[in-house]
């Protein structure tokens, strides 16, 4: 990868590598899941235990290869940590995108009883190991550098994933040798055991290489990373959704859209998103845990970055809200029915009721906006004095003109009236109009300095 980061921590749709494995293992329920780290360990097991499983999955255990002597050498690491009942599933780790479904179908043809590999045809197998047949049985895996020159003619390869009875597995492991090109422990020898022990050896054989596709380089990531998008924007436009452009679409977590929801071209999905029915995204924006209400608008080049899914920090749009352009919402952003957030707005942990408008170049941190406020251009509210963070109240109908600075915490009465460039440090009364700015002083015949 050239890189100091760990190959199987570089990121695809959002996510390491090494979490799309785990999270396809959590959505299999397996009982135990064992990482066996090598190269840049202490990097992976921090990334594994600080990765929360998912609701009802378990806590991956890691144990690390040292030295690294093949991948028969790999899973003898975690031979130790697995019960004899039940079955093994071997995964790689830099291989992320094998289907929950594929798996589930593996793991039946093994069913406890046999020795299950994953296979694939491709145009180009070289430098994969092949599938040798007698029939329809398996007879053995020959790696690419072992191979003959007519074995190399087979396109059936093994992906590298295969599943197993746990307690024949490990007796298979403890025989393997090196005696190989490679001077390496196999995985692959354990077919030729199986075969020995009169153990049925089947092959699930797939069509979808990308399933079954490794990263080794830079190049091969960005590659998975486009088809991995175009899978997502088939799967939304199957959905009803319209892209203006599938090619320009970046799907880095979980997009869920209701009906006749329209996205433009070169937008980014982070996390956690929602978009109601006829929710329609502008041009280039940045959406990232978020909930946006159905009609809503998100107006070209808004930066909507919200806090965990579920958490008082999720991004809340209401019905009906118009966004942008330019805008930025930030965590604990909540927008109720109709509110308008305009060009260069900010909004940081904080709620707007009902048609409340900040229209262009305001900053709104730490407030709770009543219904029908209109805040005005320049304004902000100082929400932090060094050490704290204080709220700001503005009630229901409050007028707040522009280049106003609202020190909190404070509270403007509702249907009150703050004058522009007005400096405000004490609540101010419902329903009358306060100003707090120097008065304004003209100086007649006045000349200006001059060199």
């Amino acid at each position: 990868m050239q890189s100091r980061l760990p190959k199987v921590l570089h990121q695809l749709a959002g996510r390491p590598l090494l979490q799309h494995v785990l999270d396809t293992a959590a959505a299999l329920q397996a009982r135990q899941v064992v990482v066996v780290t090598g190269h840049g360990a202490a990097e992976v097991e921090a990334h594994v235990a600080g990765a929360a499983p998912a609701a009802g999955a378990r806590q991956a255990q890691c144990v690390r290869q040292q030295p690294q002597l093949g991948t028969g050498h790999a899973v003898l690491q975690a031979a130790p940590l697995l019960s004899d009942e039940g079955m093994v599933l071997v995964l790689s780790g830099d291989v992320p995108l094998t289907g929950a479904n594929t798996l589930r179908s593996l793991l039946a043809a093994c069913a406890g009883q046999r020795l299950a590999l994953l296979t694939i045809a491709l145009a180009d197998p070289s430098g994969y190991g092949r599938i040798l047949r007698a029939g329809e049985a398996v007879q053995a895996i020959v790696e690419h550098k072992d191979a003959s020159t007519e074995q190399r003619q087979i396109k059936e390869i093994y992906s590298g994933i295969m599943a197993a009875p746990a307690r024949q597995l490990k007796s298979w492991l403890a025989r393997l040798d090196t005696h190989n090109a490679q001077g390496e422990y196999y995985l692959t020898d354990v077919v030729k055991f199986a075969v020995a022990d009169g153990l049925p050896v089947v092959a699930h054989c797939i069509t979808d290489p990308l399933e079954v596709a490794g990263i080794n380089s830079p190049v091969q990531l960005a590659e998975l990373e486009r088809a991995w998008q175009q899978r997502m924007a088939l799967q939304l436009m199957e959905q009803g959704v319209r892209l203006a452009d599938p090619a320009r679409l970046d799907v880095r977590g979980t997009l869920t859209c209701a009906q006749d929801v329209s996205i433009d071209v070169n937008c980014v999905f982070e996390g956690e998103v929602s978009l109601g029915e006829g929710v329609r995204i502008g041009a280039n924006c940045v959406i990232a845990n978020a909930r946006i209400a159905a009609g809503a608008v998100i107006h070209p080049f808004t930066h909507i970055e919200g806090g965990a899914p579920g958490s008082k920090d999720a991004v809340e749009v209401g019905p009906g809200a118009l966004v942008g352009p330019f805008a930025r919402l930030r965590p604990g952003a909540r927008l109720g029915e109709q509110v308008h957030i305009g060009n260069f707005v900010e909004v940081k942990n904080s709620t707007l009721a009902k048609g409340a408008k900040a229209n262009h170049l305001a900053y709104l941190g730490d407030a709770v906006v009543g219904e029908r406020v209109n805040y005005g251009a320049g304004s902000i509210t100082a929400n932090y004095d060094g050490a704290f963070k204080h709220r700001t109240t503005i009630e229901a109908d409050a007028h707040i003109g522009s280049n106003c600075v609202l020190i909190a915490p404070v509270t403007i009465g509702a249907g009150g009236t703050v004058g522009g460039g007005s400096t405000i440090t004490k609540d101010t009364p419902s329903g009358a109009l306060t100003v707090a700015r120097g008065k304004q002083t003209s100086i007649a015949n006045w000349k200006r300095p001059s060199k």
